[in-house]
């Protein structure tokens, strides 16, 4: 059963050892950043902080930090058995794209049951500020690192409305709080949250925003996810999990929100105004520099009457994020395989924070097929910012890193393996010479022909006879292991 709101989160996890209630006093600046990054470190508990230093509303962090909680915030066992309901619907019938198997997806009638359901009492409406009480200075907003530009929101539900056809979007993008009333707002130009700010820029409009925090955990997760523009995300949570989420319009501003949300914080953004958003430390480990963002203004906060504060902090991996992240990974590849369908599987290092690293593994059948594959997936999506593509045969199993970087550094010749090309990167790769584009790299790892440049046979991998290593097993407590 899907989880309903926040409240009913933190009861699974408390009931299954998951998580931990501190009554100590705190400081967010600073410290719990601190306490959370050693737990994150040590695959330790979601983390309650009941009493933090000037503020009323406790706050929860690494609720989603580890294999186990994603699932169970997700509501599965395996975050491929959500991958295999997808595929299972889409094979009824194949579109072309990658864009129209998730649009034909969603407009499958056997999905009807799933669209989000409207109600005019919220939860999340309980308690209303307006303009002259307090709004951002009552949320236990952290200050995550000593080099940050000030508190960031980091956790927020940011929902967006195309001007022309009032289609909805949600999206993740962190918060920099200037002051009791206005943020900045981190949305970078690849986001249909930028999107949908550009054409009311081009309007000279203002934009209304609602930004919610907390509640049912799939929409935190769906707010992460690389859905196609004008593609709802509460219809992905309502599909992972098969009950419709609740929404409600907003108190100041024309926009649905999830009716099970802590808090909503409701607002607009001017597209004649910016301000210097950042620097911040970044889930790369390092600081992303300060720029220019737009700035959100807050008109009114909403919130339930039990409602806690969630929080997350990124930085040097593991963190919460990587485990959000790997849910996407398995969740979506079935929908990858079926644009490129040499593809096998998949693995994103946590390492490589997700845009800087892809191992992939093919049923290779020809020549070049693997440099062919490389290619695709520069083409697609958020796919297209991956810095390095590493392609392996099918036999291999690319969570064992051992045998991956064995593999890697053995059947690569540098000259004829390595594919070197420039394009779009992450906004967030500092190591490229301009914001937004750089070099990137293609490995082909894969046993090559003599089609492929080499020269001479492909040598045999060294394996065991089948009958030797059945034997030994037999064997194995009368040689006294």
């Amino acid at each position: 059963m899907a989880l309903k709101n926040t409240q009913e989160f933190i009861k699974k996890l408390e009931s299954e050892g998951e998580l931990k209630r501190i009554s100590a006093e705190v400081d967010p600046v600073l410290e719990i950043t601190e306490i959370a990054d050693r737990m994150s470190k040590t695959n330790g508990p979601a983390l309650l902080f009941e009493n933090i230093k000037g503020f009323s509303f406790p706050l929860m962090i690494n609720a989603f930090g580890s294999f186990r909680r994603m699932e169970m915030a997700l509501g599965c066992d395996s975050f491929d058995d959500i991958g295999r309901r997808i595929e299972s619907l889409i094979k009824i019938k194949p579109p072309g794209s990658f864009t129209q198997k998730i649009r034909m997806f969603f407009d499958l009638k056997e999905l009807a049951g799933i669209t989000p359901k409207k109600v005019k009492h919220a939860p999340c409406q309980q308690q209303v500020y307006g303009p002259d009480g307090p709004l951002l200075d009552m949320l236990p907003i952290l200050t995550c690192w000593p080099h940050d530009g000030g508190p960031f929101i980091t956790l927020p539900i940011v929902i967006t409305k195309d001007p022309e056809s009032s289609t909805q979007n949600v999206g993740m993008y962190r918060m920099h709080k200037y002051d009791n009333a206005t943020t900045g707002m981190h949305w970078q130009y690849n986001k249909d949250g930028s999107r949908h700010f550009d054409k009311y820029k081009s309007r000279g409009e203002r934009m209304e925003v609602a930004v919610a925090l907390g509640g049912p955990p799939l929409v935190t997760y769906a707010a992460t996810a690389p859905m196609p523009p004008d593609i709802d995300e509460f219809l992905l949570a309502g599909f992972i999990g098969s009950r419709p989420i609740e929404i409600t319009r907003g108190k100041t501003v024309d926009i649905f929100v999830p009716a099970e949300s802590d808090f909503i914080i409701e607002g607009y953004v001017d597209p004649n105004e910016d301000r210097v958003e950042g620097p911040f430390g970044d889930h790369t480990g390092f600081y992303s520099p300060a720029d220019l963002y737009p700035v959100f203004h807050v008109t009114s906060i909403t919130c339930r009457n039990d409602a806690v504060y969630p929080s997350t902090i990124v930085g040097k991996p593991p963190m919460e994020d990587c485990y959000m992240a790997k849910a996407t990974e398995r969740i979506f590849l079935p929908l990858l395989k079926m644009l490129v369908p040499e593809i096998v599987d998949m693995e994103l290092p946590m390492e490589g924070v997700f845009h800087n690293c892809a191992l992939i593994s093919i049923d290779k059948k020809f020549p070049g097929q693997a440099k062919k594959v490389i290619h695709a997936l520069w083409g697609l999506g958020q796919m297209a910012s991956t810095k390095y593509i590493a392609v392996f045969d099918k036999d291999i199993d690319l969570r064992d890193s051992s045998t991956v970087v064995w593999k890697l550094l053995n059947n690569v010749d540098p000259k004829r393996d390595l594919l070197v090309s420039e394009g779009p990167l992450d906004a967030l790769d500092h190591s490229a010479p301009y914001p937004n584009f750089g070099g990137k790299m293609g490995i082909d790892a894969t046993r090559k022909t003599r089609e492929e440049g080499m020269g001479r046979e492909w040598p045999e991998e060294i394996k065991m006879s089948e009958e030797i290593i059945e034997k030994v097993s037999n064997r194995w407590k009368e040689y006294g292991f």
